[in-house]
């Protein structure tokens, strides 16, 4: 600004921030030089990710709750999961975006502490879920002389509050370690990877590395043994696998590939940061960090979608809820009441109870 003067950088400069001992930022007084149009960008795709997230998952669980073919124990995984994706966008998302408009966190500690931890809710309740989701798929597929008891509707609600008691478990930690903090590069209250190395290594291993690592033998099993019977391996002993069974595998394993895909370079940060900080740290841009970040929050509103897409039983119901919802019918008719659908059988995540056919055990 002055002749002579150093000119001053044009990349984004967080001013007025001061590190706290734990090495995150201090949510005050917290203002970025960036162009306006990373603000407003960041602002829309946030936009965009919560009102895909809230109309999505709210139409998965009116599909469960109002389709007989949908609802059943296996499903109660996928509400689960439906819940964990809501959470972020009706508390930390709008937040996220009060802060992008206001160029800081003007809301005080409280909703900060808040913020951050519903945020760690929602990303380890939605891991812990997927996992639960991959191991219900790989009892029903590879051991199916054990799944109805081993998912009646009693034991299948209690692996789900078991899920949600661990999350709190995993994330309440974050409370006294103090790494719930306001990180002004990407506008939110969150987990600070600097605050503890052991802590966050931790974290990465056993709320991402150590269930994708679960997912993933249970899904290479199911895989396997899809092979096996399309190459008709040991026909005496060949399970009879469904075209359904398999697209509805398809459609669960497309959900932990996006999950893994959206979540893995933020985690992967971290743990670079956590081994080596002071080296890692300013080699790391600050448009990686910040795209990791919405990359990952993305991942919150794709799952409605993939079901959707990818299952024929959801999309029907998608249809009729909208129907519905705009013929102002959606509370005064059930359209999946049918005689037919009223059968009871096996439960199944994201099944027609019409077409499920008794799987062998491998």
């Amino acid at each position: 600004r002055r002749r002579g003067g150093r000119r001053r950088s044009s990349s984004a400069r967080v001013e007025g921030t001061k590190m706290n001992p734990a090495g995150g930022y201090n949510p005050t007084d917290t203002v970025l030089n960036r162009p306006p149009w990373v603000a407003t960008t960041l602002g829309c795709f946030l936009i965009f990710t919560t009102v895909v997230d809230i109309l999505g998952n709210l139409l998965v669980i009116f599909s469960v709750y109002r389709n007989k073919k949908l609802r059943n124990a296996g499903n109660i995984f996928v509400v689960s999961l439906a819940v964990a994706d809501l959470v972020v966008a009706i508390y930390p998302y709008p937040l996220v975006l009060t802060s992008i408009f206001h160029n800081g966190w003007n809301l005080g500690y409280v909703h900060c502490q808040i913020s951050g931890f519903l945020m760690g809710v929602s990303v380890i309740g939605s891991i812990f879920n997927i996992t639960g989701i991959a191991i219900n798929r790989y009892c029903y597929i590879c051991h199916s002389l054990k799944y109805d008891k081993l998912y009646s509707d009693k034991n299948s609600v209690c692996y789900v509050l078991l899920i949600w008691a661990l999350t709190v478990v995993a994330i309440v930690p974050n409370l006294f370690v103090g790494s719930l903090q306001y990180d002004p590069r990407v506008y939110s209250c969150t987990f600070v990877q600097s605050a503890s190395s052991a802590y966050t290594i931790a974290v990465v291993f056993f709320h991402f590395i150590l269930p994708i690592m679960i997912v993933t033998y249970c899904y290479l099993r199911i895989w396997i043994l899809v092979i096996q019977v399309r190459r008709r391996v040991k026909p005496d002993n060949r399970p009879k696998l469904t075209p359904h069974d398999v697209r509805n595998f398809v459609t669960m394993f497309v959900v932990f590939v996006l999950f893994a895909v959206c979540w893995a370079p933020l985690n992967f940060i971290g743990l670079a940061v956590a081994i080596k900080p002071e080296v890692v740290i300013p080699l790391i841009p600050e448009w990686l960090f910040v795209a990791s970040y919405f990359m990952a929050y993305f991942n919150s509103c794709l799952n409605a979608i993939v079901y959707g897409v990818l299952n024929q039983n959801f999309r029907r119901e998608y249809k009729r809820i909208v129907v519905s919802v705009c013929t102002a019918r959606i509370f005064f008719q059930d359209s999946s009441n049918d005689a037919g659908e009223r059968l009871k059988s096996k439960p199944s995540p994201l099944m027609t109870n019409n077409n499920q056919v008794k799987v062998d055990s491998v």
